[in-house]
């Protein structure tokens, strides 16, 4: 493994492993080997990596994890639900601990965060798989949601070898102008004073659009949620009143999303309609904490003393992308070696999700299936599904749990899993063509299921027919309209 360092090793033969510096940790674990690397593929990169080694029932195969927000260490919840399910399975923190803020004048660091750290952990760990088992992986697969879903994108486009199937949630990929998004939003919200909301005008926006549209796009008019806000609209002239002139025009710029100022092109979607409250919505971006956590980007190319109020989205957006996207963004819509290798890609998105609108992940399939030569072609290979009230990666007030996140909540069968279903279309042929996602009573598997909704490949959505709306079958499948979101200008899809 050259650049590579083995850095940890050990077998957990007890049932229980404690994470370095926790004072409890998970037990009824299987026993398994540890093995901690470090890579440098740069003088500069410092990429830390776990990968857990099924001391028996090895399934056979191999199973890259992804992160979240800006990484900076190892997620052992992805490594142990991996290892129960019996993967060889790998996490990195991407480079960047211990802190991705620390990045700024650290270019190589920046490349690692990008792509190099997912492949150098998809290299080493299947490498160290080998060397255990005495045999290669019979199929490799990656799971990952937000930066997660990103790093699922950005290898299918650049290290299409790496992976047999992938699944991609919540993809951050555009991810520059992702974060000139969150920066909108918070350089409108707090520019002057009295243009933030509280939580109770969050609610009252929310529950203005969806007394609205609820039941209007295919869902039950019993919902809390919006099955496909494309289908929505709302004039928040409507809260005068409720809601200051000064807070309604604020509310306009951030549905209107972020804009060059000079030439009038869009740079990124906004919200959907319904997600203003949970979720990472507005409540969180109009923060001090919201700009903290999202702001790290700006940090590298400005420096820690980033001043948000003299950004320009024309001039600076512009040396962000020069710098940057080439790097970070994974926006490439030709698929086409990944597709002939035999690969499989599963994404999904929700549609109550404000931290990584659902729209970009749409627009972003429709231009594959463009250059690929159409739907029926791309669902060949890569199938695409837009979850009914779903928050950022689960979570919600509606349907959220499909086995998306590695956990064994659900049935592991193809229709109640998404891994299990992606192992079928990879090794049997068989492709998704519904799931049935779950919501619990309170978001706990233990208080039982509150209700549940078949979810189809896009273009196809649930429609309520009647009975019980928190059954499966009181819902059909029905094709919507495709396209029809906000989308970024041209010059804002940078590879």
């Amino acid at each position: 493994m050259p650049g590579a360092t083995i850095t940890g090793l050990e077998i957990i033969s007890n049932g229980t492993f404690v994470p370095p510096g926790w004072d409890t940790g998970y037990s009824g674990l299987p026993s398994f080997v540890r093995v901690a690397v470090t890579a440098r593929p740069s003088d500069d990169s410092n990429i830390r990596m776990e990968v857990w080694l099924p001391v028996d029932n090895w399934n056979g195969r191999f199973l890259g994890t992804g992160s979240g927000g800006g990484a900076g260490a190892i997620n052992y919840w992805s490594l142990l639900t991996g290892l129960q399910r019996g993967f060889a399975v790998a996490h990195t923190d991407m480079g960047t601990s211990a802190g991705v803020d620390a990045l700024v004048d650290h270019p190589e660091r920046w490349d690692d965060f990008g792509y190099r750290a997912t492949h150098e952990m998809t290299v080493i760990g299947k490498a160290l798989t080998e060397a255990y088992y005495k045999q290669a992986p019979r199929y490799s697969y990656f799971m990952g949601c937000s930066t997660g879903g990103e790093q699922g994108l950005m290898e299918a486009q650049r290290f299409p070898e790496d992976y047999d199937g992938i699944i991609a949630g919540a993809p951050a990929n555009n991810r520059t102008h992702l974060h000139a998004g969150f920066l909108w939003v918070y350089k409108v919200t707090n520019e002057e004073p009295g243009c933030t909301f509280s939580d109770e005008e969050l609610r009252t926006i929310t529950n203005a659009i969806l007394e609205k549209n609820t039941g209007k796009d295919g869902g039950s008019p019993q919902d809390n949620f919006l099955t496909d806000p494309r289908m929505a609209s709302f004039d928040f002239d409507r809260l005068a009143g409720t809601l200051t002139s000064k807070q309604i025009e604020v509310l306009k710029k951030i549905y209107t999303g972020p804009i060059n100022p000079v030439t009038g092109e869009r740079i990124y979607t906004p919200y959907p309609l319904g997600s203003e409250i949970g979720g990472g919505g507005i409540d969180y971006q109009q923060t001090g904490n919201g700009a903290h956590d999202l702001f790290y980007q700006f940090h590298w190319i400005w420096g820690n003393n980033f001043d948000f109020r003299q950004f320009d989205f024309d001039k600076d957006m512009d040396k962000m992308d020069r710098i940057l996207a080439p790097r970070l963004n994974a926006n490439d819509p030709d698929l086409t070696p990944f597709q002939r290798r035999g690969g499989k890609l599963l994404m999904y998105t929700g549609t109550n999700d404000a931290l990584v609108p659902y729209q970009d992940a749409l627009h972003y399939y429709e231009r594959v299936t463009e250059k690929t030569g159409g739907l029926e072609t791309t669902q060949g290979f890569f199938r695409y599904f837009i979850i009914p009230g779903m928050a950022h990666c689960g979570g919600g007030p509606g349907l959220n749990e499909c086995g998306q996140t590695g956990g064994m909540d659900t049935l592991q069968d193809d229709e109640h899993d998404m891994l299990t279903a992606l192992i079928s279309w990879v090794e049997k042929d068989k492709a998704p063509e519904k799931f049935i996602f779950t919501s619990f009573h309170e978001g706990n598997p233990e208080k039982g299921i509150r209700m549940q909704r078949p979810v189809f490949p896009y273009p196809a959505f649930p429609k309520y027919k009647g009975g019980d709306p928190n059954l499966s079958f009181s819902y059909e499948r029905d094709i919507h309209e495709r396209g029809n979101v906000l989308f970024p200008a041209e010059r804002y899809l940078t590879k």
